[in-house]
C-alpha cells in the first residue's frame, strides 16, 4: 500500500515528525487528505501558512478526548500516531499526565480506528519504551502492547496496527543537541555521565522508516531500524569543541546506554534487511503474520547502544547536521 490516493491522519502532527512527514508526503506522494491532529493552535497556524496545498486538513484535538478521534477519522485510511508527552522529566514530575496521554490516548486511537474502519495505524515509539527505568518509557512500554493487541479487538479482516521504535532523533525539539547549542554561548555545557551512549537517526530517516514500514506491516510488529551509536563525548566534541565540561550526574529516570531490542524480545524477532522485526506472539498471529523470509537471531542476542557495530564519528555528526 502506498501513500497514494489515500488519506492519512497524523496525531500530533504538528510535532518534529509530524512536520517532517508532512514535507516528505507532500514532495513525494499524492494523498488524497492529509490530515494534522493536534492540539496546538498556534503550530496548526504555521503549517497553515506553510502548507496550503489542497491535501492539507487541519484538526483541533487532544488524543485524550474519544470523541474527537472518532470525529477526525471519518474515511481515513492511515493513521500514523505520533502524540505523546515525551519529556523525560517533565514525565516524571506529572506521571499521571503522561499515563492520560501515552497510554489512555493510545488507547483511545485504536478504538477510534477501529471503530471508524481505518486500515493501517501505525504508532511511533521509542528506545526508552525497552526495561524501562522512567515513566516516559513505562507508558510508551505500555503504548506498545496495547497496539500489538489491538489487532485481537479488531479481527482478522479489520483494522492492523503495528509499531516502529527507534532511538533519538539528531536535532529535534528537546533533544540534547539544541540545549548544547544554547549551552555554548556561555563557554560551559552540562553532561550527565561521559560514558552514556545513545541510538541515533535524522528526523528525515526516522519518517522514511516510518512510511516503509507502514507498506510492510501486516499487524503486530514492532519495527526496529539498524541505526548507529552516538557517545555522548563524541556529541559534544561536534557541537561545543571549546566550551568546559560539567559533569551533573544520571537524572531520576535516566540510563547510560539504551536497548532497541531485548534478549527476551531477540526470540521472536527476525533480522529483514536493515532492520529487525519483532513479530506478535499470540494464537490470531498465526494466521495474520507471515516473516519467513527474515533471520531469526542467534540466542542471547540483544540490540544496545553500547554493543552497536555501527558508531557515528565526530565527522560523522558534522556532516549529518549540516
Amino acid at each position: 500500500m502506498t501513500l497514494d490516493g489515500k488519506t492519512i491522519l497524523v496525531t500530533g502532527g504538528t510535532g518534529s515528525f509530524g512536520r517532517k512527514f508532512t514535507d516528505i508526503v507532500l514532495r513525494e506522494y499524492s494523498p488524497a487528505k492529509l490530515i494534522i491532529f493536534s492540539r496546538d493552535e498556534l503550530k496548526q497556524l504555521e503549517m497553515r501558512v506553510a502548507h496550503s496545498e489542497p491535501p492539507m486538513r487541519f484538526f483541533i484535538g487532544d488524543v485524550r478526548d474519544r470523541e474527537r478521534l472518532v470525529r477526525a477519522m471519518q474515511e481515513v485510511d492511515i493513521v500514523v500516531h505520533a502524540a505523546a508527552l515525551k519529556q523525560v522529566p517533565a514525565c516524571e514530575y506529572n506521571p499521571l499526565e503522561a499515563v492520560k496521554t501515552n497510554v489512555i490516548g493510545a488507547g483511545n486511537v485504536i478504538e477510534a480506528a477501529i471503530d471508524q474502519g481505518v486500515k493501517k495505524v501505525m504508532a511511533v515509539s521509542t528506545d526508552k519504551a525497552v526495561n524501562p527505568v522512567n515513566v516516559y518509557g513505562a507508558t510508551k512500554l505500555c503504548a506498545e502492547k496495547l497496539f500489538v493487541q489491538g489487532n485481537s479487538y479488531s479481527g482478522l479482516k479489520g483494522t492492523r496496527f503495528s509499531c516502529v521504535r527507534y532511538g533519538n532523533v539528531l536535532g529535534s525539539r528537546g533533544s540534547v543537541i539544541p540545549v548544547f547549542e544554547e549551552q555554548r554561548r556561555n563557554g560551559k555545557i552540562t553532561i550527565t555521565d561521559k560514558r552514556m551512549t545513545r541510538f541515533w537517526l535524522t528526523l528525515e530517516q526516522g519518517v522514511r522508516f516510518v512510511i516503509r514500514c507502514i507498506d510492510l506491516m501486516q499487524g503486530g510488529e514492532v519495527f526496529v531500524p539498524r541505526i548507529p551509536s552516538m557517545r555522548i563525548m563524541d556529541l559534544a566534541e561536534a557541537v561545543a569543541p571549546d566550551c568546559e565540561i560539567e559533569f551533573t550526574g544520571i537524572r531520576p529516570g535516566e540510563k547510560l546506554h539504551e536497548v532497541l531490542l531485548s534478549s527476551d524480545e531477540a526470540r521472536s524477532a527476525v533480522q529483514v534487511d536493515d532492520m529487525y522485526v519483532i513479530k506478535p506472539a499470540f494464537p490470531w498471529s498465526t494466521t495474520l503474520v507471515d516473516w519467513s523470509r527474515g533471520t531469526p537471531l542467534p540466542e542471547g542476542f540483544a540490540y544496545t547502544s553500547e554493543t552497536n557495530d555501527r558508531w557515528l564519528s565526530v565527522e560523522d555528526i558534522h556532516r549529518l547536521r549540516a
